[in-house]
């Protein structure tokens, strides 16, 4: 344990922020949660927790640098390759049987794995029927994600993961470039609804034929790794699909009787019953 964080007074501070808030931490892994609240500690010169939440409670605009901290935004377009392929492969020649294929990206950071899923859709030729809604808790990282622009450095790794993924065309086709930025296609976006929603609180809102959360569930206890797992199982049709990352399972899930393995390497299941 870290030598700064009192456990009663960790307590203190997750409650008073659920209370103010409403985000709720108290079940996200304590050592991931100690460390990024130590580093933001260190960062603003605070050198107590009781100092951290006053400044918490009464100064928003550092709560949202809090959440901004205490949120998992490593992310990149095309990550893991063999995942989208399977997707393509494993998934969406199912998913072409709705009139309506509606898909719930959970965890979305700042959108690279939103657009992702847009291009393989549309390579496809499902994206102009389908619906990406892509959530996640951190407000800044959604702003990001809605306007579609960014660092032209990154290219060559998402390039790279494109073509591994089984991309059909030149991975440029898909965005503009302008000095040291890129604009992703607006017929990519025009499928995708970006906003809010908090894991730990918050409830369904809609059915998916494919759920997508990745490298998340790796930051949660086993308690709230279960309520999510319920959460997707009753947002999921009937034989709809559920797609986690490298690190993640159902193994040890109270739900995993209740859905069939498609690509035990990849992560992705489906709904069974």
């Amino acid at each position: 344990m870290d030598p700064l964080i009192d456990p009663a007074e960790y307590k203190a501070l997750l409650e008073s922020i659920r209370s103010a808030y409403g985000y709720d931490f108290t079940d996200y892994a304590e050592s991931s949660v100690k460390r990024r609240i130590t580093n933001f500690m260190n960062n603003k010169g605070l050198t107590t927790l009781g100092k951290l939440g006053t400044r918490l409670l009464n100064e928003e605009s550092m709560f949202e640098e809090f959440v901004q901290d205490l949120s998992i935004t490593v992310t990149e377009m095309f990550r893991d390759p063999s995942f989208y392929k399977s997707l393509r492969e494993n998934v969406l020649s199912r998913l072409a049987t709705y009139p309506v294929v509606k898909i719930w990206l959970a965890g979305c950071a700042t959108g690279e794995e939103a657009y992702s899923i847009a291009i393989l859709l549309k390579e496809e030729g499902l994206l102009e029927r389908s619906i990406i809604y892509a959530t996640d808790i951190n407000q800044r990282s959604l702003e990001i994600a809605k306007h579609g622009v960014y660092s032209l450095a990154g290219m060559t790794t998402h390039t790279r993961n494109y073509l591994h993924a089984g991309g059909k065309t030149a991975f440029s086709e898909y965005y503009t470039a302008k000095y040291n930025s890129v604009l992703f296609a607006e017929s990519l976006s025009q499928n995708i609804l970006f906003s809010p929603h908090n894991l730990a609180t918050d409830k369904s809102f809609n059915e998916f034929q494919l759920i997508i959360c990745r490298n998340v569930l790796i930051y949660f206890n086993q308690h709230l790794q279960d309520k999510v797992i319920d959460l997707f199982y009753d947002s999921l049709c009937p034989f709809g699909f559920v797609g986690l990352g490298s690190k993640e399972s159902l193994l040890f899930a109270g739900q995993k009787e209740n859905f069939t393995e498609i690509d035990r390497k990849e992560k992705i299941y489906m709904k069974a019953k």
